[in-house]
């Protein structure tokens, strides 16, 4: 290591943390260090998860290696482990690694971990419904759609049938928006790989506790969002909310139960366990900062991306926790902790949005281009465009770019991926489905 005032700490390879590594590294001062810790090895592109979810792209095309991406060599270098601690007065991280426990001194740290989902908004949502937000959660999701009609296939009795063919989104912003539309296209596109299954037995709905969908974006994108999956023949109840989360459905505060074997939940966001750990000022568990990102209070401390409560100074109010913002962020952040370095004065975020976009389902999208509404495929389009030119390398770019344009006019992936290991149980997951069959049909019994 380093001497202590030496070293500059990231914690976190989202977004955020990702883009300061790569502004900080090629402009690092002499003799100075940067260190950035992620508890994955990959940046995830959360937006582009609901396209994983209905097999429009895999899974590699939604992550970027983070040693290729930010290509640390020299005066830089990068830890695959968790932070357990903060000593701001000794100014240490200590971090959880592979190599056991390791202890990093800085002089600057960036804290760009984002945040959790949190699953205890609704009763049940924990044990019952199906988040959004990795990897591994967009897989799971799809895994389990395509055991859904493995199993309606099998089914002989009709009630079954159909609570297995019901799938419920929870949450109408644009993860519920995305999901539903990419599922929506993906089971229309790949019941013909399973002809036991009627169209009629397969039913999604959104349910959105507000009167519109995508209240991020202007109300005409939203009832085009909305047109759209209505085309689609996704029922979409506006104005109703989930009181509780149970193996066979949800039920509304109005009372009304609707009977699903699958519910994807989209809703709710807690925050890093550092938070709290830190001492830090927060407002709703976000890390209060001052105007130039670094925090009040905290000295060689900065914040961005989710995890940061960010004004923004241009109308007064709070970032909001998109990727676009945290890309700003991140960028203005660099620079001022390059200036604080060299002691010149910093400058206050302020940024104006270039727009919001998000993609409903396979070639259909709504976006807000510079205050130009666009929905259907142009939306799609520049939606896909921008986070190509995310990617890293020319080479990466070339290669995604290659297979989006393969996905556009070839079927989806129908593949059920088991991530078993030789030697397990072979007969476990028959098992647990015939159980968990054996408990819908008694929760249909008991109604």
């Amino acid at each position: 290591m380093t001497e202590p005032a030496k070293n500059i700490v990231i914690v976190g390879g989202g977004i955020a943390g990702s883009t300061v590594a790569r502004e900080l590294r090629a402009r690092l001062p002499e003799g100075y260090m940067l260190i950035l810790i992620s508890e994955e090895s990959y940046l995830t592109f959360n937006p582009m998860l609901p396209e994983v979810v209905g097999a429009s792209i895999f899974p590699e095309q939604v992550v970027a290696p983070l040693r290729q991406m930010l290509n640390l060599r020299g005066a830089s270098r990068f830890i695959m482990g968790h932070v357990v601690a903060v000593d701001r007065a000794a100014k240490t991280v200590t971090c959880s690694s592979l190599a056991g426990e390791i202890i990093v001194p800085y002089c600057e740290l960036v804290l760009a971990f984002g945040n959790r989902p949190r699953l205890d908004l609704i009763p049940g949502l924990a044990e019952h419904a199906l988040p959004l937000k990795s990897i591994g959660d967009a897989m799971a999701i799809r895994n389990v759609v395509l055991r859904r009609l493995a199993q309606i296939e099998l089914e002989q009795d009709p009630e079954p049938r159909r609570l297995l063919g019901h799938f419920v989104v929870i949450g109408g912003g644009f993860a519920g928006v995305e999901v539903a539309g990419e599922l929506a296209d993906y089971l229309k596109s790949i019941r013909r790989y399973y002809p036991r299954v009627n169209m009629d037995e397969i039913r999604l709905t959104v349910v959105q506790d507000i009167d519109r969908l995508l209240p991020e974006l202007s109300v005409r994108l939203g009832l085009a969002a909305l047109r759209s999956l209505e085309r689609r023949g996704v029922v979409v109840l506006l104005g109703k909310r989930a009181a509780e989360v149970h193996a066979d459905g949800i039920r509304c505060t109005d009372g009304e139960m609707l009977s699903a074997a699958t519910v994807v939940c989209t809703i709710g966001t807690r925050s890093n366990v550092l938070v709290e750990a830190l001492g830090l000022a927060a407002d709703r568990g976000r890390i209060a900062t001052r105007p130039d990102l670094s925090v009040e209070g905290a000295d060689g401390v900065w914040a961005a991306g989710d995890c940061a409560l960010v004004v923004n100074r241009l109308d007064g109010r709070p970032a909001p926790p998109t990727a676009q913002f945290a890309v700003r962020e991140a960028r203005l952040l660099a620079r001022n902790l390059l200036r604080r370095l060299t002691g010149r004065a910093t400058e206050p975020f302020s940024y104006r949005s270039r727009g919001m976009m998000a993609a409903i389902g396979h070639m259909n999208g709504v976006a807000d281009v510079f205050g130009i509404p666009l929905s259907g495929l142009p939306a799609w389009l520049i939606w896909r465009a921008y986070y190509l030119s995310q990617m890293p390398t020319f080479g990466r770019k070339l290669r995604i770019f290659v297979e989006w344009t393969w996905g556009m006019f070839f079927p989806t992936d129908i593949t059920h991926f088991r991530f078993t290991r030789s030697g397990e149980a072979s007969g476990r997951s028959n098992e647990e489905l015939g159980h968990r069959q054996r408990a819908a049909r008694d929760a249909i019994a008991g109604q």
